[in-house]
C-alpha cells in the first residue's frame, strides 16, 4: 500500500456577531506520490497546495459546508481542475462562502471516492450541520469525521449542539460500529481513536453533554470560530 495521510493546520480569523476570533482548522491530504484527495480545505490554499506539491488533486471533499472549512475549496480545486464534493443538504452553508458557485458533486451516504490504492466511503453523520458526513478509509483504518466527532467528544458550533439527537444517532450507528483501533481525524484538534471515545457514549446519551457545568459558555474566544444558527459569521482577511 502506498497511500498515506498528511495534515495541514491553517489559522485564520472569523467574525461572529461582530467579534473577531482566531481559529485553527485541520485539512487532511490522502494519496500517494502521484495523486491526492484534499479533505476540508480551510482558508489557506497556498499552504495546502505547498503540501500537495506536484501531485494531482483529484477531488476536494468537504465533510460539511461551514465557512471556515471550505474557504480554500475553489482555489485548491482549480489548480488541477478537480471536482468539489459536498452533501446537498449543506449547500446553503456553502453559499455563505461561495455565493456564485456550487459544488460539482452532491455526495450521498455510502458513496465512494478512490485515490491511489485506497477508497473513501461516505458515511452520513448529520448533527452539527444537516449535510455533515464522515469519510471512512477501511484500508488505512481511519475515519475523517469533520465536526461530527472530535477528541473531546461530539463536535459543536461555538459550544452548542444544533441537533444533538441526530448527531448521537449518527455517532452510535455509524462511527462507533467501526473497529476500536480506527483513527479519528477531525476538522479541529488532535486525532484520537474510536476505542478511546466509545466508552463515553452512554454518558453522552444520559445527558452529560447538555449539563450547564459541561457546556462551554459562548461568550469570548471560540475554539472553532463558529456558533449556532441565527448569527452573522464570515471569514476575515488577516
Amino acid at each position: 500500500m502506498t497511500a498515506r495521510i498528511e495534515r495541514v493546520v491553517t489559522e485564520g480569523v472569523v467574525d461572529v456577531d461582530g467579534a473577531e476570533h482566531k481559529v485553527e482548522n485541520n485539512t487532511w491530504i490522502l494519496g500517494d506520490d502521484e495523486e491526492v484527495i484534499v479533505i476540508d480545505p480551510a482558508r489557506d490554499a497556498e499552504k495546502i497546495l505547498e503540501k500537495v506539491g506536484e501531485r494531482e488533486v483529484l477531488a476536494v471533499v468537504c465533510t460539511h459546508g461551514l465557512p471556515d472549512h471550505v474557504g480554500a475549496a475553489i482555489e485548491v480545486a482549480a489548480r488541477d481542475e478537480a471536482v468539489v464534493a459536498l452533501h446537498p443538504k449543506d449547500r446553503p452553508l456553502w453559499r455563505l462562502t461561495w455565493p456564485d458557485t456550487w459544488p460539482d458533486i452532491d455526495m450521498e451516504d455510502e458513496g465512494v471516492f478512490g485515490v491511489a490504492d485506497v477508497e473513501l466511503e461516505v458515511l452520513s453523520t448529520p448533527g452539527v450541520s444537516q449535510g455533515g458526513v464522515s469519510l471512512y478509509c477501511e484500508a488505512l483504518e481511519t475515519v475523517f469525521t469533520g465536526k461530527s466527532l472530535q477528541a473531546d467528544g461530539p463536535g459543536r458550533i461555538g459550544g452548542e449542539y444544533p441537533a444533538l439527537a441526530d448527531q448521537l444517532t449518527a455517532i452510535g450507528g455509524r462511527l462507533f460500529t467501526l473497529r476500536h483501533g480506527t483513527r479519528v481525524l477531525p476538522a479541529h484538534g488532535e486525532e484520537t481513536t474510536i476505542g478511546a471515545l466509545e466508552p463515553q457514549f452512554d454518558a453522552w446519551l444520559s445527558g452529560s453533554l447538555t449539563r450547564g457545568d459541561v457546556i462551554e459558555k459562548t461568550e469570548g474566544p471560540l475554539s472553532d470560530g463558529t456558533r449556532a444558527a441565527k448569527i452573522n459569521l464570515k471569514l476575515l482577511d488577516e
